[in-house]
């Protein structure tokens, strides 16, 4: 294992989690945050604001570490603040890589999402590959990780699950998701929600391991569901009953996403689309390199849920 690991997007949900599992394994930690105060640990982690288009903090954040771990991205645009996915993905993944060039490191675990791909539909699919493709092209020892949904008590959208079970959020009488056809009846994508205390064991043992360099592993946990069957699951261990998950029409949604600024939507076009599409991966590589399988959705929010 690397004595110091430099990890970007370290103070976020998944990075929180990367940055804990180092420091359980003694590894210290140069964290990349937007903020200082916004460290989530003391120890053996050093809080760096560094910034990401800046090349010469960049490389004071990077320099002295044997790996990096780059998780920074985003699920939603803010283009007048400069918050795209041009250039949070792929700006950013050029400027970390070629920072960690220069200062001479040469292990590098990357983030990216299930459903990148060169013809994907979504924008962020699509830069998520152009990213992707800065790193293969990098002539580092690389390992790409695409993960499914990933859920835990601190995430986003599990607050979000926990509030449509408990009637705390809107649409309040059912948990939405978004459906094909005219009416939403005609189904969604499938998911494998991975938990991230998996995610995050996936990311620390990748770095010691000559299996995984130049190998893209698709990470998810050990089920498979569809939308309505995760919704009724999460109900069930957070509520001891299930809810009704009833389909928004995708074309209703998209239309929505259209015609109303973004800032009054809890969502927006990319992630209709990709609601869509399956999210699932075989782990049988993975399981092979790594030496074990995600939890599944029930089994990992059954150990946190009273979290939530």
């Amino acid at each position: 294992m690397s004595e110091k690991v430099c990890v970007t997007g370290a103070s976020g949900f998944v990075g929180s989690a990367i940055v804990q599992e180092l420091v359980r394994r003694s590894v210290a930690v140069n964290a990349l945050v937007h903020r200082r105060n916004a460290s989530p640990l003391g120890g053996k982690v050093r809080a760096i604001r560094a910034d990401l288009f800046d090349p010469a903090s960049l490389d004071d954040a990077v320099r002295g570490s044997e790996a990096v771990i780059h998780l920074v991205g985003i699920i939603r645009e803010q283009p007048k603040a400069g918050v795209t996915f041009e250039r949070l993905h792929v700006e950013a993944t050029r400027n970390v890589v070629e920072s960690a060039k220069r200062v001479g490191v040469k292990r590098f675990i990357h983030m990216s999402a299930l459903g990148t791909r060169a013809d994907a539909v979504s924008e962020y699919h699509k830069t998520k590959w152009k990213a992707e493709e800065i790193v293969r092209g990098s002539g580092m020892d690389w390992t790409i990780f695409r993960p499914s949904l990933i859920h835990g008590p601190g995430g986003q959208f599990m607050r979000m699950e926990a509030r449509w079970a408990r009637k705390q959020a809107p649409p309040y009488l059912f948990m939405p998701y978004f459906g094909a056809g005219i009416l939403g009846l005609g189904g969604a994508g499938t998911l494998q929600p991975v938990y991230v205390l998996d995610v995050a064991r996936a990311f620390v043992d990748a770095i010691g391991n000559p299996k995984t360099v130049g190998r893209t592993h698709g990470l998810g946990g050990a089920e498979r569901m569809t939308w309505p069957e995760m919704h009724r699951a999460a109900a069930r261990a957070i509520l001891g009953k299930e809810r009704a998950a009833v389909p928004i029409p995708a074309w209703y949604g998209r239309m929505l996403a259209a015609i109303v600024p973004g800032s009054m939507l809890p969502f927006n076009r990319d992630q209709i689309v990709m609601s869509q599409e399956d999210n699932t991966c075989d782990l049988s590589d993975f399981e092979r390199d790594f030496g074990f399988r995600p939890l599944g959705f029930v089994e990992a929010l059954t150990e946190y849920c009273g979290r939530l």
